[in-house]
């Protein structure tokens, strides 16, 4: 660290992401990648004429997209912003709507907290229950912006749309950021309560359900005021955030929204494969609706696990957090991977292929 950076920010922790190796070919089942491609209109967007166009600044407002996702959500252009992945989003949020304090759980994204410092903002980390769930009780009438991964992650635990409705009702002063990284594999969006809660913003990513993490791109879905103040942020920092490739890329993959639902549908059959796999080696797992499972077992210590799988040639994503430190979360991939994953089991537990 130089002399030069700002003493309010010397004792930040940064987020540490998933590691990305390049010293031999693995089995990533670490970052919540999805195990297929983009559809063929993303490839087609990628052309050369719009390559050749790069030489010109983006389209700021990214109408073509905001009109597609309004499209697809039933939602007006206005109620919907777009930006550099999901994270600038959150990023954006707590800047703007964090000044009286945050809250989230104490086990979910661990850039909630690193965003809350960053900005200088007070948080409370609120436990989750002794089941990994989220009782909406403790976030209700505490006036403060409430922050929920929905699904959460890395317990992919997900709670109902009546759950979100309590509280929105219970917190009409302050933001409810609803975080959906991980809806479309079998969680349910707050999407269509945005007109009835102006509290309300809704956070997705084209970077799990639909094969774009590469590409950094996400939006949010609120009332036309709270998108007005996530575009003042934008346009104080860095309005060409979103590039051209990228817009054109999100265009496509809206217009074939299809394709990727009916790969979140292959994910889920993947997913309730290696649950009961991994439930019949006598490992807890609990029930998750995200493209990931969080699972553990007596039989060896979580961190142990996730080394002699590397050892294997297969990446899963271990926390060091007390509480989950006997956890690992296992991405879900193709059948294919996931099949290859439990041999990789059997073969440390010694059990009989």
């Amino acid at each position: 660290m130089s002399k030069y950076f700002n003493p309010r920010l010397a004792s930040l922790e940064a987020y540490t992401p998933g590691e990305q190796p390049r010293d031999r070919t693995y089995i990533k089942l670490n970052t919540n990648e999805s195990p297929y491609p983009p559809s063929r209109g993303v490839r087609k967007a990628l052309d050369r004429q719009r390559i050749d166009a790069l030489r010109l600044y983006c389209d700021p407002n990214a109408t073509l997209l905001k009109e597609e996702l309004a499209k697809l959500y039933d939602k007006k252009p206005s109620e919907v912003f777009v930006s550099n992945g999901s994270d600038d989003i959150l990023n954006f949020a707590f800047l703007a709507f964090g000044a009286d304090g945050i809250l989230f759980p104490d086990i979910s994204y661990g850039f909630y907290e690193v965003f809350a410092n960053l900005h200088g903002l007070s948080y409370e980390k609120v436990s989750l229950k002794k089941d990994f769930t989220i009782d909406v009780d403790d976030y209700c009438k505490q006036n403060k912006m409430v922050v929920i991964a929905n699904p959460n992650a890395p317990t992919g635990l997900a709670l109902p749309v009546k759950k979100i409705e309590k509280l929105l009702k219970a917190n009409p002063g302050h933001v409810v950021l609803i975080d959906e990284a991980y809806v479309d594999f079998g969680g349910e969006s707050c999407a269509d309560l945005v007109e009835k809660y102006p509290n309300l913003l809704c956070v997705q990513t084209f970077s799990k359900s639909r094969s774009m993490a590469g590409a950094r791109l996400g939006f949010a879905i609120g009332s036309q005021e709270l998108i007005a103040d996530l575009e003042k942020i934008k346009y104080s920092t860095n309005p060409y955030n979103v590039n051209a490739l990228t817009q054109a890329a999100g265009v496509a993959a809206v217009q074939e929204n299809g394709y990727y639902m009916r790969n979140c549908r292959r994910i889920i059959k993947s997913r309730n494969y290696t649950k009961k796999e991994l439930e019949k080696l006598g490992f807890e797992v609990l029930p998750s609706k995200a493209n990931f499972l969080f699972a553990k077992t007596d039989k060896v210590g979580g961190r142990e696990l996730y080394l002699l799988l590397k050892e294997k040639g297969i990446l899963v994503r271990h926390f060091q957090k007390e509480r989950i430190k006997d956890f690992n979360r296992i991405t879900i991939g193709s059948q294919k991977e996931m099949e290859a994953f439990i041999d990789a089991v059997k073969e440390i537990l010694g059990e009989s292929l």
